[in-house]
């Protein structure tokens, strides 16, 4: 798949390679509007830091679980707090955000928008919090992202001086190590992280679409029914689909069909095309109408799924 831009600046993505943007992990990305994945994307590793700075043209709901020894660091330049979400907490422009190991992390991003952020090793965040003589990192959840509510004026000023300076590849030790000291300073020093929370109906919500999801990722192969679906998430059919309609703008229905097409691009962008076939992967996702699904395959992605399972597996520049 070529990456042309378009008017935005946003270029378009194979889902494999806009799921590696992490590098020391994989983000598992469903669509949920019927548009190819086109995103900014800047990004370099400096001083054993990696730096990036992306913008998403469309809607997506995504997941990843670090390494042991990795965190995220970021900010939250432009969001829509309608459509964005972590863990089912609504996400604000200028919200600052760190995720620690172990854990999934679980979010939704609405179209257009971008996020700025810093994975550094676990053990240079910790010695930087030690040098202050700062506590409470280890006192949250393992993988639970600390979402900020408060105006943090001066960090949100840093990043935004880092955003414009990772796309020139311009950053330096020395500025990385003031970030870091910058997000310890703001996050732990004057108390407590604070942690923006669900209210108690839309926690209700999260978790029905959760336990929807689960049950969707599960049973990929087979044929899934709606009773299916309520009986899992323990509510009637209305309460299913309002949970949807609020945490994805979308029916279960419609979730369900992006989810298996999504899983086959991955599967197709991995698969080595002299031992596994499209017909093969598509039917190991649900997919049995396979005239459909290459339309509808074409129509997301912008080119057939024969396509890319002949660009073989995919390999991060």
């Amino acid at each position: 798949m070529d990456a042309v831009a378009d008017g935005r600046g946003l270029r378009s993505f194979d889902l494999a390679a806009l799921g590696s943007t992490l590098r020391v992990c994989h983000v598992e990305l469903v669509l949920l509007d019927d548009q190819p994945p086109a995103a900014a994307i800047s990004s370099f590793v400096h001083d054993q830091a990696l730096l990036c700075t992306f913008q998403i043209g469309a809607r997506a709901r995504g997941r990843f679980v670090l390494p042991v020894d990795w965190c995220l660091l970021g900010w939250l330049q432009a969001v829509d707090a309608e459509t964005s979400w972590c863990h089912g907490v609504p996400l604000t422009s200028g919200n600052i955000i760190s995720v620690m190991p172990e854990g999934v992390t679980e979010f939704a991003l609405g179209a257009g928008s971008r996020v700025t952020f810093v994975l550094v090793p676990l053990k240079r965040f910790q010695e930087r919090a030690a040098a202050q003589r700062l506590g409470g990192l280890g006192e949250e959840p393992a993988g639970v992202p600390l979402v900020s509510g408060r105006p943090h004026i001066p960090l949100q000023a840093y990043y935004q001086g880092l955003h414009e300076r990772i796309a020139q590849g311009e950053v330096t030790s020395g500025e990385i190590e003031a970030m870091l000291d910058a997000h310890v300073k703001e996050l732990v020093a004057n108390g407590p992280v604070e942690r923006m929370n669900c209210n108690r109906s839309r926690r209700v919500r999260y978790l029905i679409f959760r336990r929807a999801e689960d049950l969707m990722y599960a049973n990929l192969r087979r044929h899934i029914y709606m009773q299916e679906l309520c009986d899992a998430a323990g509510v009637s059919e209305r309460a299913l689909r309002y949970a949807f309609e609020e945490l994805v703008g979308i029916s279960p229905v419609r979730y369900l069909s992006m989810l298996r097409l999504c899983e086959a691009c991955r599967s197709l962008s991995s698969a080595d095309a002299g031992r596994k076939s499209v017909k093969s992967i598509a039917l190991s996702c649900g997919l049995w109408d396979l005239s459909r699904f290459a339309d509808n395959y074409r129509r997301v992605f912008g080119e057939l799924p024969s396509e890319t399972l002949m660009r073989g597996t995919y390999t991060p520049a």
